[in-house]
């Protein structure tokens, strides 16, 4: 008898915790996704050509809807200045974009009332933290590629981001 109400409460954990990657999958904006663990093998897809519209049942979040859009074109640079498409794509050319190494939500600090890890202008050395991405409940921390001065921030704080999606340019 004592077994069964452990059951209850372990499924219904689980199934919370299997809304709450759902519902990730879909605000990251991709379009398959495959996840197999010892317990579990999951497999989420929908159809490219249909639109998700989340802004209906958050509306202060509409500011972020804009960014999984943008960063569905491989071309994410150019897509997201749209102010100065000629400067960007000179820009792009003598600068390096500095990528996301995984699918979740990027944010600039460690904490809402931390100051940013790098601003526009600041000089990075290979291995230092730039920025934390959001994984499944996991910060991770991202460390630079290669060292540089900031040129550009291509991602708002708090959206979610592709895996190689760019991040930062560097010179």
């Amino acid at each position: 008898m004592s077994n069964s109400p452990k059951k209850e409460k372990d499924a219904a954990m689980k199934a919370k915790e299997l809304q709450e990657l759902l519902d990730f999958i879909a605000k990251s904006g991709l379009n398959k996704v495959n996840i197999e663990t010892e317990e579990f093998k999951i497999s989420v897809q929908r159809d490219p050509n249909t639109k998700t519209v989340f802004s209906q049942a958050a509306p202060a979040a509409a500011p972020a809807a804009p960014a999984p859009v943008a960063a569905a074109p491989a071309p994410a640079p150019a897509a997201a200045p749209a102010a100065a498409p000629a400067a960007t794509e000179a820009s792009a050319a003598s600068h390096k974009a500095l990528k996301a190494p995984m699918i979740g939500t990027f944010y600039r600090s460690s904490g809402p009332d931390a100051p940013a890890f790098v601003q526009v202008g600041d000089m990075v050395e290979k291995g230092q933290v730039i920025c934390i991405i959001e994984a499944m409940k996991l910060f991770n921390e991202i460390e630079a590629e290669e060292s540089g001065r900031i040129v550009k921030a291509l991602v708002d704080n708090a959206t979610p981001v592709e895996y190689d999606q760019p991040l930062f340019l560097i010179e």
